[in-house]
């Protein structure tokens, strides 16, 4: 059964962090830069939160403030459930559905090891039935 390990494995562990200053304009900068619909808030060398799309969409456009004047730590998330390298790639499916999200911080050692997207879960879970099917496969020839 594949896990959060062999996310990070396949795509890295690198996060792309921000400090909680920095103002909501320049983190979408960033984000169109590296084609990315998240980012980690630090502060003090610590993770204290995501900021992604959908917190921009729905707590800075839809409440009429602006992009330039707002700071990520004023609207980031800091209730998002995290997971560890070993949970499964059916446990983050199974988070991701229940509590409405696209992103799972991945915490090891109390410290951010890496983020795993809905769309890393759905391209493990096609690795995992193609490598399935292979098998069959080949069981079935031989």
């Amino acid at each position: 059964m594949r896990n959060v390990a062999d996310i990070l494995k396949r795509k890295g562990s690198h996060v792309e962090t921000v400090q909680s200053e920095l103002t909501v304009i320049d983190a979408l900068k960033l984000m169109a830069d590296k084609n990315i619909g998240s980012v980690a808030i630090s502060q003090n060398d610590r993770f204290i939160g995501l900021m992604t799309e959908r917190d921009y969409s729905r707590k800075v456009i839809l409440k009429g403030r602006s992009s330039s004047e707002t700071t990520v730590g004023e609207i980031m998330d800091t209730n998002y459930p995290s997971v560890v390298k070993n949970d499964t790639v059916e446990h983050c499916m199974e988070l991701m559905s229940a509590k409405n999200i696209r992103y799972l911080p991945v915490i090891e050692n109390e410290q951010l090891a890496g983020i795993v997207s809905i769309n890393d879960v759905v391209k493990e879970t096609i690795l995992t039935q193609k490598e399935t099917i292979e098998h069959l496969q080949n069981y079935i020839h031989s």
